[in-house]
């Protein structure tokens, strides 16, 4: 039934766990998986110690741009090579992308169009606290915004 499955994270526990679900959904469906990931905006606003950035944004001495794009691509392969693992350890394809864009759900939306998916497979919530309430919300918006089926796992 479907093909070619999105999957956006963030690297978060809860989104960990999706991804450990979709990986045996698409196994099980012959699809395979387009792992993707959003990369946060510089601003000259980020700081070390801003919580709209991850954990290891946040701990980082930040100065440039162009540094903060470096730390924030690490980060996204990282959070991409934990899918990457797990679909290469039971046989299902996966291709990684990343993108950096301040309009979370709308990135998702280009990148599941983009790539030809048939269905977007995601948590619905991400970090925990503040950051819960807007990852959950991009969640929302994913719903809304698009006419791509959307599975959100709990």
């Amino acid at each position: 039934m479907f093909k070619n499955i999105l999957v956006p994270t963030d690297g978060s526990p809860q989104s960990e766990s999706a991804v450990r679900r979709v990986v045996t959904f698409a196994k099980e469906a012959g699809a395979r998986i387009t792992a993707f990931h959003v990369k946060p905006v510089y601003s000259s606003s980020s700081t070390p110690g801003d919580p709209a950035l991850n954990d290891s944004l946040a701990s980082s001495q930040l100065t440039t741009p162009d540094e903060f794009e470096v730390i924030a691509e690490k980060r996204a392969q990282e959070i991409l090579s934990f899918v990457d693992t797990l679909c290469k350890e039971v046989g299902v394809p996966c291709t990684k992308q990343t993108e950096t864009n301040d309009s979370i759900h709308e990135a998702i939306i280009y990148a599941a169009k983009q790539n030809g998916c048939d269905l977007i497979f995601m948590a619905s919530h991400g970090h925990k606290g503040l950051k819960s309430l807007l990852l959950g919300s991009e969640t929302n918006k994913v719903l809304v915004h698009t006419t791509i089926p959307v599975l959100v796992y709990r």
